[in-house]
């Protein structure tokens, strides 16, 4: 069964291969679904997804058109990344060291956050990251006991935290709700990060509220970022 997004795929093909050139009308609407045997549905999906990722250009009445495309910013806020891949986006090998992980209650915010009672049971996980051998991230991730049962007893964790809740926990975060904040010096995990004692390293904190498919409250993270290691973009546009 072809999709929308082998459509999707085809046409960037066209596009760079020039058989459209930017500037360019594309054939019609009917033309397209015909000439790749689909539905107009399913090639209408395809060519909102290339107008969403600023390849087409739309207009209603007139025709769909090739456009110059965006260029390519790193650390997107739009997409949802585990840290770890982010230490490799900024092109460094990444090392880890687990602070510490284990039951404890859950705090009157963890609480309001993940929707579950203050003083349930909550697993904590402490991580400090490195890369090249500096220490470049800290992160606090708090799961509800109920969700993740002894999981993290069971089996040694290491590595990433969202593949470890999907294989061992069947839990597949979806989404996440971000709060990018500065926090204080005095704060104690700012300290952690610091790498010069004459020179204050930037760290950026981004509060994290992780839902499941079905959006329900499944991880809340702490994570504190050197901003001169890790820098985030947001791609605006004007409605």
């Amino acid at each position: 069964m072809i999709t929308y997004q082998n459509i999707k795929l085809e046409i960037e093909k066209m596009i760079d291969n020039r058989l459209w050139k930017v500037g360019q009308k594309l054939p019609s609407e009917y033309e397209l679904a015909k000439y790749f045997n689909v539905s107009r549905e399913t090639l209408r999906a395809a060519i909102k997804l290339l107008e969403q990722e600023g390849k087409l250009l739309v207009k209603h009445g007139v025709g769909t058109f090739v456009i110059k495309p965006l260029p390519m910013i790193p650390s997107r806020l739009e997409f949802l990344q585990s840290i770890g891949t982010m230490i490799k986006l900024a092109g460094l090998n990444e090392e880890e060291n687990k602070e510490m992980i284990g039951e404890v209650m859950c705090t009157k915010e963890w609480a309001a956050a993940l929707n579950i009672a203050e003083g349930s049971p909550v697993v904590k996980l402490e991580r400090i990251r490195y890369a090249d051998g500096e220490a470049v991230a800290y992160s606090i991730n708090i799961m509800p006991k109920e969700l993740v049962g002894d999981a993290f007893e069971r089996v040694d964790f290491s590595g990433s935290l969202f593949g470890f809740l999907e294989n061992k926990c069947k839990l597949h975060i979806a989404r996440a709700d971000t709060e990018l904040l500065v926090p204080l010096k005095k704060d104690k995990y700012v300290a952690r990060l610091q790498i010069d004692k004459e020179e204050e390293t930037p760290v950026i904190l981004m509060k994290q509220l992780h839902y499941d498919e079905q959006n329900k409250e499944v991880l809340y993270s702490f994570d504190y970022l050197r901003n001169d290691v890790f820098n985030f973009w947001v791609r605006r546009e004007r409605k």
